[in-house]
């Protein structure tokens, strides 16, 4: 199976499953986005789910994409796939908070914007999928809720624990503030490529080192 075909069919769902909704997409769309035959993605894939779970598996394992399959891919390759799903976020909140004891004194606040930004960029495609279609995992976007509540409120933290030690200028709500940075890192994190308005295809450094000058200078002293 060529990987330049598994691409391209993966990135053509993607942007369908996230702009018009998962429920909405039939596979001659993604044949159609994709440039291909629907023979070829039948081809490829048992049905629509199937290429679903392969696009959530290659956002928890990178190098999902370059493996050796056996075609068509059927349901029985993503068993229990929720609960992989659920795991990668506890895995990440417990990634996220890791450094809450060592902010400012041996994490700094771009240490902080930068990793977080690693972090969206990462799993962006799977999170984004859940909050577009919130319907298709219920148990997953349950506890997506509580891990999104979560991570507001321990960015939070990292914000008070910044402004003590004078990493950061004086912040008049820290918990509003943590919201906004978290958007603004999610938008040119994850949002910039596949769901925006006018999706740029800007590579992700660039778009992290645009995002990093500007929260740098907006909250930072310098």
């Amino acid at each position: 199976m060529s990987t330049t075909r598994m691409r391209g069919l993966h990135d053509a769902a993607v942007r369908l499953f996230l702009r018009q909704g998962y429920a909405q997409t039939q596979i001659s769309h993604i044949a159609r986005e994709a440039g291909v035959s629907v023979g070829s993605v039948y081809h490829d894939f048992a049905g629509k789910q199937e290429l679903l779970c392969f696009i959530l598996q290659c956002a928890l394992e990178p190098d999902y994409m370059d493996r050796e399959f056996q075609r068509p891919i059927t349901a029985e390759l993503f068993s229990g796939l929720d609960n992989r799903l659920i795991r990668a976020l506890e895995e990440t909140a417990d990634t996220f908070a890791g450094n809450l004891s060592r902010a400012g004194w041996g994490y700094s606040y771009e240490n902080l914007l930068s990793d977080t930004f690693d972090l969206l960029a990462r799993y962006g495609v799977g999170c984004l999928f859940i909050e577009k279609n919130p319907l298709v995992f219920p148990t997953v976007t349950a506890y997506y809720r509580h891990y999104r509540e979560n991570f507001f409120a321990v960015m939070a933290e990292y914000l008070r624990k910044l402004q003590e030690c004078g990493q950061l200028r004086a912040l008049e709500d820290p918990e509003l503030t943590a919201v906004l940075i978290l958007e603004q890192l999610s938008w040119w994190a994850m949002d910039v490529r596949w769901t925006a308005f006018e999706t740029r295809d800007i590579p992700i450094q660039r778009a992290k080192a645009v995002c990093l000058d500007n929260l740098l200078t907006a909250y930072g002293r310098g």
